[in-house]
């Protein structure tokens, strides 16, 4: 390590005193992805626990050239929080910054810093009556900074969008160490460009974000989860229609749920079966309310089964049952639940199209891997977005020739684009998608993106080389850069 480093390292030891200094020799789960495959060596972990704390990191860093890599929950699925080896970088933990610092019932927000679990703030909502819009299988993990800078879907994304639509302001802390204060928690204000959407979805690269206001909700007490057999994949978007005219604003989830998972997550987590008729593929969705939704959930399951569309439906009568539900759909990524590897896909189509989506990639793994290729896929289908993976098997440890991984998600990229969709719903680019973005941004529109990072931060400071600002331009677009 070279003196300039040691400089900077006895610099950010004094700004963030010793509870917010970790030995990169202590710390090593924050240096390398939970999946094993990013992995980089800072020059110091640092844990702010204030804003100014935050300023002080980052004008040092600043001064001495080295980038900063902000890590929150590090549940990144694309290898968008570890640090890099590109050039020298500080880690900058969220993990000391988990205050909720006020919560207004009356104006249904709640001021958080970005340390703060989504399972904290979900329970500080539901203490004062309200409910917070955002929910995913990692809720007591990822934080609101990290689900802010990926701008992260999850299960409620039906009724309540992804979390750009919950945050009505935030602060962040630029490249120059000035803050940028948007916490004003106005549901309009009509002064100018909205700002703040440059931070949601920017995957930490245009600023560190510190804190945000978020919209609540009325607290929903009255919730039906049901999970029910089809007859056939090709129904899912009859069987979405259903729902959403009976009750549009109450369906809170709709999910796919592939036999493969629910036999895995039965032997691995010792998930109930929850009905003895089995099928391909599983509906697994929820009508929530603030009142009573028996009867919805009743009268859409009753008219389905008689129209065909479904085989047979439970709905869940207990907290027990509810919850067993819920684990089986929060375990189903296969990376866990399997111990495979090959092709990896985040992908959403328009709506109507998810059934053609996944017959049309089970045609591309045939073709490229042969009959014994494993297509296997779940996810929204309210909002299209499929997480799907093509594997060797379901074998536990099965691999996938690299070469061939690449082959496969090329073809499926393609397919992507052809069906109108996109090769990252939630996760965002990080470091995984950098080649694969580059296929649906024009020159243009990737133009602008690197305008305004060099706009925000010229020295390219935060997050180097993550974020579809760094991928580069298409062939067919211009050449590549």
């Amino acid at each position: 390590m070279t003196t300039g480093h040691d400089q900077l390292r006895a610099t950010l030891r004094d700004a963030v005193g010793s509870a917010g200094w970790l030995e990169v020799s202590d710390a090593p789960g924050m240096v390398v992805d939970f999946r094993g495959i990013y992995s980089g060596q800072p020059v110091a972990i640092v844990r702010p626990g204030t804003v100014d704390e935050v300023r002080a990191v980052v004008r040092a860093c600043a001064a001495a050239g080295v980038a900063i890599v902000t890590q929150g929950g590090h549940t990144s699925l694309s290898g968008g929080s570890v640090p890099t080896d590109d050039r020298p970088s500080v880690l900058l933990s969220t993990s000391r910054m988990t205050r909720i610092e006020s919560i207004d019932p009356a104006r249904y927000t709640i001021t958080v810093e970005a340390g703060c679990t989504i399972e904290q703030i979900q329970q500080a909502a539901a203490a004062v009556d309200r409910q917070l819009g955002m929910d995913w299988g990692a809720r007591g993990t990822a934080t609101v900074g990290g689900a802010v800078s990926t701008n992260a879907g999850g299960l409620n994304v039906l009724r309540y969008g992804p979390t750009r639509d919950s945050v009505v302001g935030l602060e962040a802390v630029l490249a120059d160490g000035e803050v940028f204060d948007g916490l004003r928690a106005l549901r309009k204000d009509n002064t100018g460009y909205d700002l703040k959407h440059l931070f949601i979805g920017g995957e930490g690269s245009l600023g560190i974000v510190t804190r945000v206001v978020l919209k609540l909700h009325p607290r929903q007490d009255h919730h039906r989860t049901f999970f029910a057999a089809l007859v056939e994949l090709e129904n899912v978007h009859d069987l979405y229609d259903r729902a959403c005219a009976l009750d549009h604003a109450g369906l809170t989830a709709f999910e796919l749920v592939p036999e493969a998972g629910v036999a895995g997550t039965i032997e691995s987590f010792g998930v109930v079966r929850p009905m003895a008729t089995r099928s391909d593929w599983y509906l697994l969705g929820r009508f929530s309310g603030t009142s009573p939704v028996d009867d919805t959930a009743t009268t859409f399951l009753s008219e389905a089964v008689e129209a065909g569309l479904l085989l047979d439906a439970v709905v869940a009568d207990t907290a027990a049952q509810e919850e067993n539900l819920w684990v089986l759909r929060d375990e189903l990524p296969p990376e866990t639940l399997f111990d495979v590897k090959g092709a990896k896909f985040d992908a959403a189509v328009p709506i109507d199209r998810v059934a053609d989506y996944q017959r049309a990639a089970e045609a591309v793994a045939a073709e490229l891997c042969g009959d014994e290729a494993v297509v296997y896929a779940f996810g929204h289908l309210g909002d299209g977005n499929l997480h799907l993976y093509v594997n060797a098997s379901l074998e536990r440890g099965s691999r996938m020739d690299p070469a061939r991984v690449d082959e496969v998600q090329a073809a499926i990229d393609r397919l992507t684009w052809e069906m109108g969709g996109t090769v990252s719903a939630e996760h965002g680019v990080g470091q995984e998608l950098l080649d694969r973005v580059a296929g649906q941004k024009s020159a243009v529109e990737l133009a602008m993106m690197r305008r305004v990072k060099a706009a925000l931060d010229p020295d390219d400071l935060f997050n180097p080389g993550r974020g579809a600002h760094c991928a580069p331009v298409a062939a067919d677009d211009g050449g590549t850069t």
